[in-house]
């Protein structure tokens, strides 16, 4: 029997040709190459099919259990949805019974991700449903109302209705049993959504205002639009009174912000207050920390296809939300130390502190190894383009790992963290509040 608990090889060398760390277990590779991944975008140095398979590789060799912790994470801390759904096919696969029923029942989160999920489950090919697939995708689908049945039951190769008749799923109620019978019939309702309203021909302005109004507009929708609604004359005092109340924004990442201020300049004000008071929710960290944030030439390469914010953007937006005794640091070619401000201001003053060159990430650290601190706190793509990178002399030290690369040089003595949203932050100051209450 093969066994799982053993030490994983990895060349070790990062694509900009230094020293990378070489001795990672499967789950270790398997989340950072997961954790800061939007699955089939392509990166500086790797093409996103070429990552899509090196993850689905990775997780066979990780036991169910960490495979089913890593999806559940993925989805609904760190706001993944496409390579939540990947990995449970590699679940499927490897088998673990009932948690196969449990994980996908957990990870979708949106009922338009029960089509998705089964066009990755037959992208090789139609295969029968195993059994605990149709379990797990029959409680998924109770989670569901009208509306959100409406809205994402869409013209595509496989429809929430395939999957209601391919799953057998029992209604919980009544109630629901009529819904389904509609959704059977093709007889649901069109839901009341801006994209809905908009394609009918209805006035642009009337939908958003009162779209807004019945606060029937999610938080990223919101931000998305900004722009569309200012252009149409909506009144702005509506619209910020809506970014302020944050309604559905625990789901939306840092970077999103960012994009909605390039998008709709007027609005950076009120965006930036919003993400204040975001920032307010997350607590200080005790102690003396350095932050540093990778600004080098391959940050600059974007979040997607469709996007202009680059893992730069995404970087310094996390950074910003970070609060404390703060020492702030950019580092490309050289250290440049920018002032430790918060929301936009802290953003721009990353972003603009010098040119994107070169990664000399082992110097950075070498250079503030030498300051006072209690915490280094590394954002960065990890990888290097001067020399090995150096063990970390603060008490904490996190390389926060932004990109999905294959190699990295954090490991070690540094705690390895990956992904881009401010659940990592919550998770650094809770990892030490409870490793100080243990003492």
């Amino acid at each position: 029997m093969a066994q799982l608990n053993v030490r994983y090889r990895v060349t070790a060398e990062t694509h900009g040709g230094k020293p990378a760390f070489g001795h990672l277990t499967p789950i270790q590779q398997l989340r950072r190459s997961v954790l800061s991944c939007l699955l089939w975008e392509s990166e500086f140095y790797e093409d996103g099919r070429s990552i899509a398979d090196r993850i689905s590789e990775t997780a066979k060799a990780v036991s169910a259990a960490d495979l089913s912790k890593l999806i559940v994470e993925a989805r609904t801390v760190h706001n993944l949805r496409h390579v939540p759904l990947l990995l449970l096919t590699s679940l499927v696969r490897k088998g673990g019974g009932r948690i196969i029923g449990d994980t996908i029942e957990q990870t979708i989160q949106r009922a338009d991700e029960l089509g998705e999920f089964l066009t990755l489950y037959w992208r090789n090919g139609k295969t029968p449903i195993a059994k605990q697939v149709k379990i797990g995708l029959a409680r998924a689908l109770r989670k569901f109302d009208a509306y959100a049945l409406a809205k994402y039951d869409r013209e595509k190769a496989i429809r929430i209705r395939d999957v209601l008749f391919l799953v057998h799923a029992k209604p919980k109620d009544d109630e629901q049993a009529a819904l389904w019978k509609q959704l059977a019939e093709g007889a649901l309702e069109s839901p009341d959504t801006w994209e809905v309203q908009l394609s009918a021909g209805a006035d642009k302005k009337e939908t958003w205002t009162r779209l807004l109004i019945q606060n029937k507009l999610g938080y990223l929708a919101l931000l998305r639009n900004l722009r569309n609604m200012t252009e149409v004359g909506v009144d702005e005092p509506l619209i910020r009174d809506r970014l302020l109340a944050r309604k559905g924004a625990q789901r939306v990442l840092p970077f999103r912000y960012v994009a909605a201020a390039r998008a709709c300049p007027r609005m950076e004000p009120t965006l930036d207050q919003a993400l204040s008071e975001a920032i307010s929710e997350l607590p200080p960290l005790p102690g003396k920390t350095i932050v540093l944030v990778d600004v080098s030439g391959s940050m600059n390469e974007k979040l997607s296809g469709k996007s202009d914010l680059t893992r730069m953007d995404a970087a310094a937006a996390l950074a910003s939300l970070i609060h404390g005794d703060l020492r702030m640091f950019s580092f490309s070619n050289s250290l440049v130390e920018v002032p430790p401000r918060r929301g936009m201001a802290g953003v721009d003053a990353i972003l603009k502190s010098q040119q994107h060159g070169g990664t000399a990430l082992a110097g950075a650290v070498q250079a503030v190894n030498s300051m006072p601190h209690d915490r280094l706190i590394v954002v960065t793509d990890e990888q290097a383009t001067d020399r090995a990178v150096p063990q970390p002399t603060a008490k904490h030290a996190y390389m926060v790992n932004v990109a999905s690369y294959k190699n990295g040089v954090g490991y070690g003595r540094w705690t390895h963290l990956d992904g881009f949203s401010e659940g990592i932050i919550r998770w650094i100051y809770a990892a030490e509040h409870d490793a100080e209450a243990a003492r």
